[in-house]
């Protein structure tokens, strides 16, 4: 369980390719705080250290998360935006993130807002899915690559985030562009509204 607020960007330095599966490696600042078997948000997906080193840490991510998240599209030199799991006696400064990544969607737009920016997404939109929760609300929670956001407006297949310059600066916001492919994850309260509403 994380709560969308990015640690830091981790800088991949390493990745091996082995059948289906890609072992990611990874350099950041808390690598020594590290153990195996930890959990980590990357861009929001959650995996687990399978091993360390004293200045990197190394992930798997299998053939599933590859397909449905951007970590195929990775490149060693790239910036991930990494988060450890949330403390359960903390402050909850963002919202209740899974780190299972739903879909990705592409920037279509980034607009300055003198001195912030808005940038709009665009996804594939099912029907079936969004009964079920696979949507975007406005002032409502989204997590884009790992990043607690609030929603701006939706609509059916887009919605745009406002970013401020600390999380541009301190999340990899800073290298998203137009046509640049992100993870999200829809917000779990309203999946489970969704799906309540539907056995009424």
């Amino acid at each position: 369980m994380f709560s969308g607020i990015v640690e830091e960007c981790a800088t991949l330095v390493a990745m091996v390719k082995e059948q289906e599966n890609v072992h990611f490696t990874f350099m950041c600042s808390f690598v020594s705080e590290l153990k195996i078997d930890q959990s980590i948000s990357h861009n929001g997906v959650c995996l687990t250290v399978v091993k360390l080193t004293d200045d990197t840490y190394t992930v798997t991510a299998m053939k599933e998360t590859l397909d449905r998240s951007n970590l195929g599209l990775l490149k060693v030199g790239d910036e991930v935006n990494v988060e450890r799991s949330m403390v359960m006696n903390g402050r909850l400064d963002g919202h209740i993130v899974q780190g299972h990544v739903d879909q990705t969607a592409i920037c279509t737009a980034v607009e300055d807002a003198e001195g912030s920016y808005y940038f709009t997404f665009q996804y594939a939109f099912d029907e079936e899915m969004a009964k079920r929760g696979y949507i975007t609300v406005d002032k409502g929670s989204v997590t884009v690559n790992g990043v607690s956001l609030t929603v701006c407006n939706p609509t059916d297949d887009t919605f745009q985030v406002a970013i401020i310059p600390y999380t541009f600066e301190h999340t990899n916001f800073h290298d998203i562009h137009v046509g640049s492919v992100v993870n999200l994850e829809f917000d779990i309260i309203g999946k489970y509204i969704s799906r309540m509403i539907q056995y009424k």
